[in-house]
């Protein structure tokens, strides 16, 4: 029988690379729900193809235009109950959250209280709230599966492994260093829209490319693998490889280095949390070492681009302010975006924000969303007036 997948956010880059898998593998995964914020038209179009009786749309009042696009017998579920609906249906083994931002935090509580796998591809689930996920997973019994590229790199170099996290040394997260990795710091005021968004070697969404472009992916990343993997921020590196070949790394306390490998092709990790324990052919293109000219390794300019240092500052402090991290960052991103901020703005907003937070504890989900919601005011607050 086919793992069954309730896919939510399937009309972005990793949901429509996520359906790709399940095309290629179709006697082992079957995907029998779709969630998407606003794509309508995208999205029924994934329903006829797919086949699936269910299908939820966050905008509520996009669900007529839906339900003209569908046969009759696909139900339809609408705004966030509807993503919790789909996300803990009965039948379901694995729930793939791919939604950005906070809108899929409780669909993924909601799917680990029904007993179901969590594979999670939006950061802000385990930024914000990964003391809360982490614990009710272990409660319930139920496997978390990283689909980012790095964290599913780690996760992959130590599966099987047996001494646990006092045989590891550091994780090294990779990172292609974006377009300004060898941009002078005088030069970073002047990056223009156009710029950012010119990733070298991944193709991503827009805030996720300028997130790239920060350094802001990388911080997010640093606060989801200390929960994940349960590893003290003092031991989570970056380093800068631009090939983007090797995804992440894992050194052990006898200076032994595990790296996994392959091409910058999400089906990869998509393909790895979906089948796991299982490895499967599928259809991805292996590597060919002889046709790599060479894999460099490059030390992060903390200081020119500084989202390392305030998520080092956030993941060791805890509490809420992971939360504020991520949120005054998507406002920040926004802006930057809108022409409002310079790109060294993002990191000057993200920092005022931290600075003027009265830290709470972290235990429970309300504090979290408190937070959330006032660091978007304030960011929003301090930026310049148009």
């Amino acid at each position: 029988m086919p793992k069954k997948i309730v896919l939510l956010g399937s009309t972005g880059s990793i949901g429509c690379s996520t359906l790709k898998v399940a095309r290629d593998l179709p006697e082992e995964l079957e995907i029998i729900a779709l969630a998407a914020q606003g794509s309508v038209e995208k999205l029924a179009e994934q329903a006829r193809e797919t086949g699936v009786k269910h299908v939820a749309i966050y905008r509520a009042e996009l669900a007529d235009s839906l339900r003209a696009l569908l046969p009759d017998d696909v139900t339809i579920h609408c705004g966030p109950e509807g993503l919790i609906e789909v996300a803990t249906l009965a039948e379901a083994d694995t729930t793939l959250v791919a939604i950005v931002g906070t809108a899929g935090l409780q669909p993924a509580l909601a799917a680990i209280r029904a007993g179901k796998d969590l594979a999670v591809a939006s950061k802000e689930i385990l930024v914000m709230a990964g003391e809360i996920v982490t614990r009710e997973a272990q409660q319930a019994g139920v496997q978390l599966l990283p689909v980012d590229s790095e964290h599913n790199a780690i996760f992959q170099c130590l599966d099987g492994h047996r001494g646990g996290e006092k045989e590891v040394s550091r994780l090294i997260l990779t990172a292609s260093g974006g377009p300004f990795r060898n941009t002078p710091a005088a030069e970073l005021p002047h990056v223009t829209l156009a710029q950012a968004l010119k990733h070298p070697t991944w193709d991503m969404g827009r805030k996720i490319t300028i997130d790239s472009a920060s350094l802001f992916n990388k911080g997010l990343e640093m606060i989801e693998a200390r929960w994940l993997f349960g590893i003290g921020m003092e031991r989570i590196d970056v380093i800068v490889h631009p090939q983007s070949i090797i995804h992440s790394m894992v050194e052990f306390i006898d200076g032994s280095v595990l790296a996994q490998l392959s091409h910058t092709d999400m089906c990869f990790p998509i393909q790895y949390a979906l089948t796991w324990p299982k490895r499967m052919r599928g259809g991805l293109r292996p590597l060919r070492f002889e046709e790599l000219a060479k894999l460099e390794f490059i030390a992060p300019r903390e200081n020119d681009f500084p989202a390392l240092r305030l998520a080092r500052e956030a993941g060791l402090t805890g509490g809420t302010l992971p939360a504020v991290y991520n949120a005054a960052n998507e406002i920040a991103v926004d802006a930057f975006i809108a022409g409002r901020i310079p790109f060294p703005g993002i990191w000057d907003l993200v920092e005022k924000t931290m600075n003027s937070h009265a830290v709470q504890t972290a235990c429970e989900l309300e504090p979290i969303l408190e937070a959330d919601a006032w660091a978007r005011t304030h960011a929003s607050d301090l930026l310049p007036h148009v």
